[in-house]
């Protein structure tokens, strides 16, 4: 009886949190006399003192202009997680219990600041794959350490590390540690980004609990034009070397230049000394710490990403793969690399035993045709087309919808030897702007872009689903692929891409609503294609003022047009910076 009682008893307490953990459960407000110009009225232009950040992030907010937050897809962006605190509306933290075991599942913070609910989770849940949608709150782990509440988010947005143009990329990772003493809730953060930071950024932020309980906590928010006379599709941002203002936060609190540039070394004491030494480079600026350029963590394994209710992303290093189920059968949007067929085969079948039907190719790259051949000859079609002879046709496998010029670049002329083999060519093409498909209960539309990687390229959108495949007009590994030669032009990216932003509707504050499959990388929505439109709008406005200065292809490849963006998109093994200017080049030179 004794052993039995002792048991018991062991049971008991270990069903009891460990009596350190503390109960953050309440409301606070901002200790606003902490960083009040990030609180309040905004710091100030060209202040990056104190912070590890990169030549990248610099340069990126010394074109930034504020001008851009009157975009329609910008005007309701939030701050992401590590920043948000920094605004000034309250938090409510409150916790989620299970219902039968009463252990807490979850830790929730809502932020007066835009509205936002972020989801603590501290039932043992593993994070997603790095393809999986990011989002301004990003996805939190938690554990109690002692009386200190750790978490772990990855999975943000590109947000800001300071909101005067400082960018905090969505490959950052964030790391806090909750300390409540009495009535203050301490807040400790660590950001570390491969792209804008060369060290971790450290700080703390301070909340008291709030006992009136009368502050405003919804913060709604309607995208309008802002800016009617603005040409569409225009992009406010400042040429390089052409910010008036950012010597004005210098000129006002007489900080040496070097100081208000920031980076890693402004953080600490010993610059001090430094300055005073003239320990300087040979141009005159202390020298900056250097990062390589980031690359995306990469695997071999096909990862199923859920959607909507019956549409599925496979994503992978052969790129990405949109598949549709229903009672009909199976619909893929492109079919990677040949080589990666077996496995597309097994992750396919990990969602439905159906039937494939139909194969739809955004454009005529092995990375999205290769597997056609071994995928189509699994399926079979759902009716035979005019002209095909008897119905036992139908079952030579399924149909493959394309737009003609991708047929005509896939196949060769009478007597020569095409690059893929017939089995792989497209079934079905429409020459078009558009095609349309009633499949699985569900209205497609195969809109032409044309002009743009290619003269063949597509978009696919799934209205009911309301998910838009992009195929490579869109991707989040590198630059544009153009491809001069196959039809291709700078113009015909951009206008993709606005395109694209024109179909699609967030949800809520710039976030959810129509979901967009890119070519390669990680499934996104209107945000994500928003930043990266206005990179390629930015790089082109800068590449049309160079030409108007009579720079030659050499000088424009020197002048590095596009560097803040290098260590996000440069670092493809087959299409690099100097590739993509080139072209880019080319495209706006090109005679018509």
């Amino acid at each position: 009886m004794r052993r039995v009682l002792v048991l018991l008893s062991q049971a008991l307490l270990a069903a009891v949190p460990a009596l350190a953990q503390q109960d953050l459960t309440g409301e606070y407000i901002s200790m606003f006399h902490e960083d009040q110009p990030e609180r309040i009225p905004g710091p100030a232009l060209g202040d990056y003192l104190g912070l590890p950040i990169s030549d990248a992030a610099r340069a990126y907010a010394e074109a930034w202009d504020a001008s851009r937050m009157t975009l329609k897809e910008h005007q309701c962006m939030v701050h992401v997680a590590p920043y948000i605190f920094r605004g000034p509306g309250p938090v409510r933290i409150w916790q989620e219990k299970d219902q039968e075991t009463q252990e807490v599942t979850a830790i929730k913070i809502y932020h007066g600041t835009y509205q936002q609910t972020r989801t603590v989770w501290m039932d043992g849940r593993p994070h997603p794959p790095e393809s999986a949608l990011h989002t301004w709150m990003g996805f939190s782990t938690g554990k109690w350490e002692g009386d200190t509440l750790t978490v772990y988010t990855t999975h943000m947005k590109q947000g800001w590390l300071r909101r005067n143009g400082l960018p905090e990329s969505d490959r950052a990772t964030l790391t806090e540690h909750f300390i409540k003493h009495g009535d203050i809730l301490t807040r400790m953060s660590m950001i570390t980004d491969p792209v804008y930071l060369t060290e971790p950024l450290v700080k703390t932020d301070d909340f008291i609990r709030n006992t009136h309980l009368d502050v405003n906590w919804i913060w709604p928010c309607e995208p309008v034009e802002e800016v009617v006379t603005r040409a569409k599709g225009a992009v406010p941002h400042y040429l390089p070397g052409t910010n008036a203002f950012l010597k004005e936060f210098q000129e006002t609190v007489h900080v040496p230049e070097t100081a208000q540039r920031g980076g890693a070394q402004t953080m600490y004491p010993e610059f001090k000394t430094m300055l005073v030494a003239g320990v300087r480079t040979a141009s005159g600026a202390v020298q900056p710490v250097r990062i390589q350029q980031s690359q995306i963590a990469t695997d071999s394994e096909i990862h199923v990403i859920p959607v909507r209710e019956n549409i599925y992303v496979l994503t992978g290093p052969g790129g990405n793969v949109t598949v549709q189920v229903g009672r009909q059968g199976i619909l893929l949007v492109d079919t990677m690399s040949g080589e990666s067929s077996g496995r597309v085969l097994a992750a396919i079948a990990k969602i439905s035993s159906a039937s494939l039907r139909y194969i739809i190719n955004t454009q005529s790259g092995p990375d999205h045709t290769g597997g056609n051949a071994a995928l189509r000859k699994t399926g079979r079609m759902v009716f035979a087309g005019p002209g095909a002879g008897a119905l036992t046709d139908a079952a030579e496998g399924a149909a493959i919808i394309a737009h003609g010029e991708v047929l005509k670049r896939m196949s060769a002329p009478t007597g020569q030897q095409s690059l893929m083999p017939a089995a792989a060519w497209p079934t079905e093409t429409f020459f078009g702007d558009e095609h349309d498909l009633y499949f699985n209960g569900e209205s497609i539309q195969i809109l032409h872009q044309p002009s743009a990687n290619t003269d063949g390229d597509s978009i696919v959108y799934f209205r009911r689903s309301d998910v838009i495949s992009t195929g490579d007009l869109f991707v989040l590994n590198s630059f544009p692929m153009i491809d001069i030669e196959k039809g291709g032009s700078l113009q015909g990216i951009i206008d993709a891409l606005n395109r694209v932003l024109d179909i699609a509707i967030p949800e809520f504050n710039e976030e959810g609503g129509t979901l967009i499959v890119p070519g390669h990388g990680r499934l996104c929505d209107e945000a994500d294609v928003a930043e990266y439109r206005d990179m390629v709008t930015i790089i082109r406005d800068r590449i049309e003022a160079m030409l108007k200065k009579g720079m030659s292809l050499a000088e424009i490849k020197a002048a590095r047009p596009a560097f803040e963006y290098e260590p996000l998109y440069g670092s493809t093994p087959n299409w690099s910076t100097d590739q993509f200017i080139e072209a880019a080049y080319k495209s706006l030179t090109r005679k018509n």
